[in-house]
């Protein structure tokens, strides 16, 4: 009696076994024996892996550039390539930040503070500036930009990642010139000098930070 009971206990556990085993394959599937082993890294390209649906969608084309007004049309191609490699570039505001950097730089220069330029130009230009103050001491030059007559883009490029713009400063500065007791001796409006600069500024296409370096200047000596 106990011999015929152990078979039909062993019979029953089999047709469990079974049941459960079709279970198993209608929820997850049959293997086709081209499974990739647990633990492989997908292969292919980065574009093959990610289906479209999930892609940053197609690159929308970016409008027309506008060149500011006095810019040599020459370098329409060359200002375009730096805009494709870099959305965030328009020329004109370019333009009016590097007049501003300008006037920021100039300023500092001639009061013999160079620690807060370190950000708006590179280790090599900022070493050249410092040098030229510590040539005179640290003395404070009372010179003043009155205007800047005009700001053009004379030169772009790109140089593997990096954007390249040169830009001609004509700007009308005057030197304040003062007697033993302080006294301003001389220094208006009129007696303003016309200096012409060019200052080639660099930034990292598509970076997160705004800045824009300025990596060159021209060879005429400081105001």
């Amino acid at each position: 009696m106990s011999d015929g009971g152990s078979w039909i206990e062993i019979i029953l556990l089999a047709m469990l076994a079974g049941f459960i085993g079709l279970r198993l394959v209608s929820v997850l599937g049959r293997r086709t024996g081209n499974e990739r082993p647990v633990g492989e890294r997908p292969r292919g390209s980065l574009a093959e892996l990610v289906p479209p649906a999930a892609r940053g969608g197609e690159a929308r084309p970016r409008e027309a550039l506008e060149l500011p007004a006095d810019t040599d049309a020459g370098l329409a191609p060359a200002l375009e390539a730096i805009a494709d490699a870099d959305p965030g570039f328009d020329p004109t505001r370019f333009v009016d930040g590097s007049k501003a950097a300008y006037g920021m730089i100039l300023e500092n220069y001639w009061a013999g503070d160079m620690s807060s330029l370190g950000g708006l130009m590179s280790d090599e230009v900022h070493g050249q500036f410092a040098g030229a103050v510590a040539a005179r001491d640290g003395q404070r030059l009372d010179n003043k930009l009155v205007r800047i007559n005009r700001a053009r883009i004379t030169n772009a490029q790109m140089i593997g990642q990096m954007a390249e713009v040169t830009v001609q400063f004509d700007a009308d500065i005057v030197a304040v010139t003062r007697d033993a007791s302080g006294a301003v001796v001389s220094g208006s409006t009129s007696d303003a000098v016309p200096t012409s600069d060019v200052w080639t500024f660099s930034h990292l296409a598509g970076s997160s930070d705004p800045n824009w370096l300025l990596i060159a200047t021209d060879d005429v000596a400081f105001p």
